[in-house]
């Protein structure tokens, strides 16, 4: 995580952010993710994607974590259609619970817990380890439906939507490819690539891996997954782009990776160096953790996850600046 570290960090995170008043908060969340992936590899994947979906939609401040508001969940972030198949927030909560137990109440927050929890998965299952910026504060509103689904990339969208989408969040090509990396490990629900099936076959993937996904998927909204990485699928590694090479990525927004011009020879350079890739991923995790971040006396730092703190908490909502003498309640 050495290089990550060169990357400017945003006013009020910092690399050692709890050092004085939470020290064990990493090796805390460490000790119990050991635990959670050994008896469920598939929560790496989920982890690491509850980050991703936080992150890339009103920034990485917690509110996928949200439940719906008071009169009904019909436009909350979290219900969308693309995060309806996310899991994990039992995870985040429980670790909550663990860090505050051992820090205090209102000691470290939800967006932070997930930041540490997404780059845990990643080493747990065989990638890079890298430090995390912290001192996110968690916000107090969800992104509503439509925001959230203009912000989070389909799995059916060619690269040239991809890069026009993340160049708009100061990701470049790179970037993206490295990002889409993560699908090394994980899964792939049969509606998210069987309109490369069905009605004609795509001349971009494999013969024999559209037969296998046939055999899985049988209808076009079969209720059945697949592995994203055939040749390692729980382990952080970059046989992900050597699949691509071979045809062989599930999605149309991996395999079109390999397609495009512009992507072609950045997918090759991993397939083949997976240091690179590490070095690459590294970075843009450290990028995409830090964007539009709330810190300092912004937004509130919660007592539970899926909701934000009632009013008459004042505890948690206050918050000393180090700028200024006096404490400020909010």
């Amino acid at each position: 995580g050495l290089e990550a570290q060169q990357q400017p960090l945003v006013k009020g995170l910092s690399w050692k952010y709890y050092e004085s008043s939470c020290p064990k908060l990493e090796s805390i969340i460490r000790k119990q993710m050991e635990k959670v992936i050994k008896k469920d590899v598939g929560l790496a994947a989920a982890l690491l994607r509850l980050h991703f979906h936080d992150c890339f939609v009103q920034g990485c401040d917690g509110s996928v974590l949200l439940d719906g508001s008071a009169s009904g969940p019909v436009d909350s972030e979290k219900t969308a259609p693309p995060n309806l198949s996310l899991r994990g927030f039992d995870v985040i909560e429980d670790l909550r619970r663990r860090v505050h137990k051992q820090c205090g109440a209102g000691s470290v927050s939800c967006s932070d817990i997930t930041a540490i929890v997404a780059r845990d998965a990643i080493v747990l299952t065989g990638g890079p380890d890298y430090s995390v910026p912290l001192g996110r504060r968690d916000g107090l509103t969800f992104a509503t439906r439509n925001a959230t689904l203009a912000n989070l990339p389909s799995p059916f969208v060619p690269t040239d939507t991809l890069l026009t989408t993340l160049a708009t969040k100061n990701f470049d090509a790179t970037d993206a490819v490295a990002l889409s990396g993560a699908h090394t490990i994980g899964v792939a629900n049969c509606p998210s690539f069987t309109r490369r099936l069905y009605p004609t076959q795509d001349a971009t993937m494999d013969k024999t891996l559209a037969n296998t996904l046939k055999g899985v998927c049988p209808t076009q909204n079969t209720n059945a997954t697949t592995f994203l990485d055939l040749r390692s699928p729980n382990v952080f590694d970059n046989k992900y782009f050597v699949d691509l090479m071979n045809k062989q990525g599930i999605l149309t927004s991996d395999q079109d990776l390999y397609t495009d011009k512009r992507t072609r020879s950045i997918v090759t350079s991993f397939a083949v160096n997976q240091t690179l890739f590490f070095e690459k991923f590294v970075n843009v995790m450290v990028k995409m953790g830090q964007m539009q971040v709330l810190t300092g006396t912004q937004g509130e730092i919660r007592n539970t996850c899926n909701k934000r703190n009632s009013n008459d908490l004042v505890i948690s909502n206050v918050v000393k600046d180090p700028n200024m003498d006096s404490v400020q309640t909010l």
